[in-house]
């Protein structure tokens, strides 16, 4: 039977995923803007790059109701949690500082989508 808190813990997942879809989705339409010089952060990166933030730190606090329901919970690796956090900042804000931009540098660009896709590998293999 689930319980409350993984249900919790699931609905914000699906939601993060959300929020990774957008930003990634938002980062590869402007690809093809690169060559013409037309590329710049669209909505769909701005509010991607925040929902990732947020519900990652309520995925935090998700898992932590988690170990507190359940004793044989496994414990939060905190080292985890504040490299990914610092990762999902630096791309809200490199998100935010280029969103008004006309267009934006497509180094500004790839290292949007760097960070990101290194913040999905470290969730994956870490």
């Amino acid at each position: 039977m689930i319980t409350t808190a993984a249900l919790v813990r699931d609905s914000l997942l699906v939601i993060h995923f959300v929020g990774l879809a957008s930003l990634l989705g938002g980062f590869l339409v402007q690809i093809k803007a690169l060559k013409p010089g037309t590329a710049k952060i669209i909505p769909a990166m701005i509010h991607g790059a925040w929902t990732m933030l947020v519900t990652g730190l309520l995925l935090v606090g998700a898992r932590e109701w988690m170990s507190a329901v359940d004793a044989g919970a496994p414990e939060l690796d905190n080292i985890k949690v504040a490299v990914k956090s610092i990762i999902a900042t630096v791309v809200v804000v490199l998100v935010m500082l280029n969103r008004k931009k006309e267009t934006v540098k497509s180094s500004s660009l790839a290292l949007i989508g760097g960070v990101t896709l290194l913040n999905v590998i470290l969730a994956v293999f870490w």
